[in-house]
C-alpha cells in the first residue's frame, strides 16, 4: 500500500514498524504537537467494509476519550483516501509476544509484575464499560522503562460486528486466548477478559499456553471441556497460592472467575505485598517472662546467636505471612498439677476430721457433674494462671 509522507498535513510517516492481516503500523511524527506517534492503518479491504469501518471508527473515538497508564492511548482517528487510520501513543519497546519467543517463561515476579499492569489497564476499561475481547501478547506493549500498555481496544468488536469478513463458523479472535463463552459465539463480557489475562499469566509462568492444539478447532474444544494442566507440572516454582488464583481465572464457568480485571489486579497486588512484606517486616512474638531462678544463669549465658538474614524471594517460593505464635512456656514453669490440688484438699478435710464423709465424695467424684465442673473450674484457673483474663 503506497502512502503518502505526510497525512492530512499533520501525520509524517518514518517507518514500518508491525503489520498483521488486518492493518500496517508505522512509526510518525505528529508534527503539530511535536511527539512521537503510532499510526495504525486498516488494509484496503477491510476498508471498504462500511460496517467494520462504523464500528472501528466508534470504538477508536470512544478511546481516544479515555487515558490510562497501562492502555496505550488513541490521540486521533482520520482516513488516508480510503483507508481509515488510528494515530496512538508511540511505545519504545516491545510487544509480550516477541518476549516470550526470546526469553520463554518469566520469573515469577516479572509474569505477577506484566498481569498486575495488564489488569490495570483493562480494569479501568471495565469501570467504563468497555471490554477487550482479545487480550493476546501481541497487544501488550512494554516499554524500555518496564511500563506495561494494553492495544487495540475495540478492535474485536468491530470484526463481530462485521461477521461477514470472517469464515462462517470461525470465531474471530485469537483462539489460544478466547474463554469459553466466546468460542461457544456468546456476548463477551469482563469475565472474558479475565479469562484471557489468566491465560497470559499461564503462559508468562510456564512457557506455554495451557490448552495446546494440532489447529483452531481442537485448541478450541480443550478451553470447553478440559482442565488446564497443573502450573507447578510445568513450572515446579510457581507457588500455590498464585496457581489456584490463576486456575481460578481459567475457570469454564464466568461466575467462577474474579468478576473484573479491577479484582484480578487487586489480588495480584495483595500477592505482591505479601512479598514485599516478607522482606521488611519480622513478626513480633511475644517472649515470656524469665522466671527469676532462671534470671542468673540467663544473664551469664552467652546471647544467643542471631539466625541470619535472608531475602525471600517471593518469586520462587509460596509467600505467606508467619502465624504469630503463642509464647511456650519457659522450661521450669510448672503448670498446675491438678491431682495435687485435690489430694491436698482431702489430706484438709482430713485435718478438719472430715473424712469420713469420703464415700459422698468418691460418689460425687464419680459423677458426670462434678466431674465437669472440675474441668470447667480447671478451664477457667488454667485461664487466669497464664494471663489471658
Amino acid at each position: 500500500m503506497q502512502l503518502p509522507q505526510t497525512i492530512d498535513n499533520r501525520y509524517r510517516i518514518v517507518e514500518l514498524i508491525g503489520e498483521g492481516g488486518m492493518a500496517q503500523v508505522y512509526r510518525g511524527d505528529d508534527l503539530r504537537l511535536g511527539r512521537e506517534v503510532a499510526i495504525k492503518i486498516l488494509r484496503p479491504q477491510y476498508a471498504n467494509e462500511r460496517t467494520f469501518v462504523e464500528r472501528f471508527v466508534q470504538e477508536a473515538r470512544a478511546m481516544a476519550g479515555f487515558s490510562h497508564p497501562n492502555i496505550v492511548n488513541v490521540f486521533d482517528v482520520g482516513r488516508t483516501g480510503a483507508s481509515p487510520y488510528i494515530v496512538m501513543e508511540y511505545v519504545d519497546g516491545i510487544d509480550l509476544r516477541r518476549k516470550l519467543q526470546q526469553e520463554g517463561r518469566l520469573s515469577i515476579g516479572e509474569a505477577l509484575e506484566i498481569a498486575r499492569q495488564v489488569a490495570e489497564g483493562v480494569g479501568a476499561a471495565h469501570r467504563k464499560g468497555i471490554v477487550h475481547r482479545d487480550i493476546k501478547p501481541g497487544n501488550i506493549l512494554i516499554a524500555s522503562d518496564g511500563r506495561v500498555k494494553v492495544a487495540d481496544f475495540g478492535i474485536a468488536r468491530a470484526m463481530a460486528d462485521a461477521q461477514h469478513l470472517t469464515e462462517p463458523g470461525v470465531v474471530w479472535g485469537t483462539t489460544a486466548y478466547l474463554s469459553p463463552e466466546q468460542i461457544r459465539g456468546e456476548t463477551a463480557t469482563p469475565a472474558s477478559d479475565v479469562y484471557a489475562i489468566g491465560v497470559l499469566l499461564y503462559e508468562m509462568l510456564t512457557g506455554q499456553t495451557p490448552f495446546q492444539g494440532e489447529d483452531r478447532v481442537a485448541v478450541a474444544l480443550k478451553h470447553l471441556n478440559e482442565p488446564p494442566p497443573p502450573l507447578h507440572e510445568l513450572n515446579p516454582r510457581v507457588p500455590p497460592g498464585l496457581e489456584r488464583l490463576v486456575l481460578r481465572m481459567l475457570s469454564k464457568d464466568p461466575a467462577q472467575r474474579p468478576a473484573d480485571a479491577n479484582e484480578v489486579a487487586r489480588l495480584l497486588r495483595a500477592y505482591q505485598n505479601m512479598g514485599n512484606e516478607a522482606t521488611a517486616v519480622t513478626p513480633r512474638i511475644q517472649t515470656p517472662t524469665t522466671p527469676p531462678r532462671q534470671a542468673a544463669a540467663a544473664r551469664s549465658a552467652p546471647p544467643p546467636k542471631a539466625a541470619p538474614t535472608s531475602t525471600p524471594d517471593y518469586r520462587t517460593a509460596p509467600v505467606r505471612a508467619e502465624p504469630q505464635r503463642r509464647a511456650e512456656p519457659q522450661p521450669g514453669t510448672p503448670g498446675v498439677d491438678w491431682v495435687g490440688v485435690l489430694l491436698g484438699i482431702l489430706a484438709m478435710l482430713a485435718v478438719l476430721g472430715l473424712i469420713p464423709l469420703y464415700a459422698l465424695v468418691y460418689r460425687e467424684l464419680t459423677s458426670s457433674n462434678l466431674l465437669g465442673w472440675l474441668n470447667d473450674t480447671a478451664t477457667v484457673l488454667s485461664i487466669f494462671h497464664t494471663g489471658w483474663l
